[in-house]
């Protein structure tokens, strides 16, 4: 059976979203807006925060509901359409962000709600900038002192209490006190008394602490606020032993809760915005801090600009890079034991086994590497249709048995103490023929891999400019993908970082491309109800050499080690040059990777890597 892991009904409540409808009468609104994120603005949310889930039934990790009194209505973007189409109920319309016709959540109230009405949302988990964006629907913003879902969220989980624990620097490469030492120079520079750290992935790097509250994603839920002489950081002090006590007593940092008690409990940090309000600093937020903490200050004095740290964590140092190399390594010998045993299975003529413990099986190998964490992400193991789900995540009862005759795609990652690891390989493991346009179509995806990963290109470049090398060969053929083409990757942080990005989106036009940054490439093609492709690795930007004008050029460094299968290669669309790249690379895994695993999965690891 292809049955795909979304058949399986909404979890959304219909008792709920009635509920929900009568808070909305009692509070006055015609609309409620209901976004993915939590207090931190995080692309990925712990259980407690997943409201739009919980109310719509659609566990994307993006999308914005709202609700009126007759209509319930989810946005999410391309990756995410079937997945949606299957997962809400009939109560809900999708509406699918980016395609024409489809207007955006602001210009749907406009045009749906009376010019009198009054749309709700809980301004935590709105960005400052979001509010801005929101606002242009020209219709009453209100913010109610409860979040309404949670009013009627009957079995709403708990906060994680998980331990937070100190990364020591041997992985890090610069010490806390450090950091704080470089930000403090920067607010020095910009004149601000105050930085209000928010993003959770920040106040992890600039503290060299580590969580687990987020499921793959190594954070804890905290506030820091740093002035010129100290820092505060606001968290459930039941996370920390004596040793990240200390850490933090020797770095100069303060401990307060992460939330006040009381009916209405909300986070510590704005009772310390409401004394600088009352001071004559000013304070520096980042334009995606929540829309909350900037309301508790007068406007003129809150700086609106990127957080310094979100740059200095994407440019890793000289340790990060060599722990992202040293990881991949470890990383690519799973990923090609599990190939290995996978092919051996597909051999062995064996029915068993579905895209759910196939995923459990490269789990098992990751967790035999050392310094292995936890995933980076859930696995995508997808065989044939389900592969064209561009965020397919195979659930126990659900899950298709692999069909070897067909293509099986895999995209995974590990979190490791010495960096974050995220790969993507699409194998047909049969002994059928595979048809000209699948083989075709995976020829047009790795011409674009390979030309984005062979780029040269000048200091300035940005991933907007870079990202019709990945295209092209596809647009050749009337083909494309809806998603990005590369993410920034942590370093034992969140797989996807920013601020720089590889994309179509005006948004990866914003930062350049600098030497240390990392960044996924990964285009793809994907057939509803046929098959889907992707190629990913990882890559470093490294300098090239000085040239025309002075200026400074850039290549990438490939980090990712694990071969990409050439079989379905139709080598007449290559060109002499990605031949020579693709032969190599698969020469350096080979070389790389043999001494670290077993006999067995030598022999496949030969076979795999014959140049063509």
């Amino acid at each position: 059976s292809t049955q795909s892991t979304w058949e399986t009904r909404s979890l959304g409540s219909t008792a709920m979203l009635v509920a929900l409808r009568s808070q909305l009468a009692r509070a006055g609104l015609a609309a409620y807006v209901v976004p993915t994120a939590d207090p931190h603005q995080s692309e990925y949310v712990a259980e407690r925060f997943k409201r739009r889930a919980a109310l719509s039934g659609f566990t994307g990790s993006a999308g914005t509901a709202v609700v009126t009194a007759d209509r319930a209505l989810l946005w999410t973007d391309g990756r995410y359409f079937l997945q949606a189409e299957k997962q809400l109920s009939a109560e809900w319309t999708l509406m699918r962000s980016g395609m024409a016709e489809v207007p955006t959540v602001e210009t749907w109230l406009k045009t749906n709600l009376d010019e009198t009405a009054v749309v709700g949302i809980d301004p935590f988990v709105i960005s400052i900038d979001g509010q801005k964006t929101l606002a242009a629907c020209q219709r009453t913003l209100a913010y109610p002192e409860h979040n309404l879902v949670d009013l009627v969220w009957s079995d709403m989980p708990a906060m994680p209490t998980d331990k937070v624990f100190v990364l020591p620097d041997k992985y890090t490469g610069q010490s806390a006190a450090s950091k704080l030492s470089d930000l403090r120079a920067s607010m020095q520079k910009h004149s601000v008394g105050a930085f209000v750290v928010s993003a959770l992935d920040q106040i992890a790097w600039l503290l060299n602490l580590r969580g687990s509250d987020v499921e793959f994603n190594p954070v804890f839920h905290a506030y820091c606020l740093v002035t010129p002489a100290d820092a505060t950081l606001y968290v459930d002090e039941r996370k920390l032993q004596p040793p990240e006590l200390q850490h933090l007593s020797d770095i100069g940092v303060r401990v307060l809760p992460y939330e006040t008690p009381g009916p209405v409990s909300r986070p510590s940090v704005i009772d310390s915005l409401a004394e600088l309000a009352a001071s004559a600093q000013t304070v520096w937020m980042d334009t995606r801090a929540s829309f909350a903490l900037y309301r508790c200050l007068p406007a003129e004095r809150v700086l609106l600009a990127r957080s310094p740290i979100e740059m200095a964590k994407a440019k890793k140092n000289a340790v990060e890079l060599q722990g992202m190399r040293d990881c991949h390594i470890r990383d690519g010998a799973a990923l090609l034991s599990f190939l290995a045993w996978l092919e051996e299975r597909a051999r062995a003529g064996d029915r068993t086994i579905t895209e759910y413990s196939a995923a459990e099986e490269l789990e098992r190998f990751r967790r035999q590497q050392a310094l292995f964490f936890s995933l980076s992400f859930d696995s995508i193991s997808a065989t044939g249709p389900n592969a064209a789900i561009i965020h397919y995540k195979p659930e126990p009862a659900t899950a298709a048995v692999i069909d070897f005759n067909n293509l099986y795609l895999i995209d995974s990652g590990g979190q490791y103490w010495d960096g974050t690891t995220d790969v993507t390989r699409t194998v047909h493991l049969g002994t059928n023929d595979v048809s000209e346009e699948v083989r075709r179509a995976y020829t047009l995806v790795l011409k674009g891999y390979l030309q984005l990963a062979m780029a040269v290109f000048p200091a300035g470049t940005t991933g907007y400019q870079l990202d019709l090398l990945a295209r092209t060969p596809l647009w050749t053929a009337a083909l494309d993908y809806r998603h990005g083409t590369g993410h920034g990757v942590g370093s034992f942080l969140n797989v996807h970082e920013g601020p720089h990005g590889i994309s179509s989106h005006v948004h990866s036009n914003a930062v350049a491309l600098e030497v240390g940054m990392t960044t996924s490439d990964e285009p793809g093609f994907y057939k509803d109800g046929e098959f889907g492709i992707r190629i990913e690795s990882i890559l470093a930007v490294q300098p090239f050499q000085s040239g025309f004008g002075g200026k400074e050029f850039m290549h990438f460094e490939n980090l990712t080690v694990c071969p990409i299968q050439t079989k379905l290669v139709l080598k007449s669309l290559l060109s002499a040059e990605e031949v020579r790249v693709l032969n190599a690379y698969n020469h350096y895994c080979a070389s790389t990777l043999a001494p670290l695993v077993a006999p067995s999965v030598q022999a496949y690891l030969a076979r795999e890597t014959e140049p063509i």
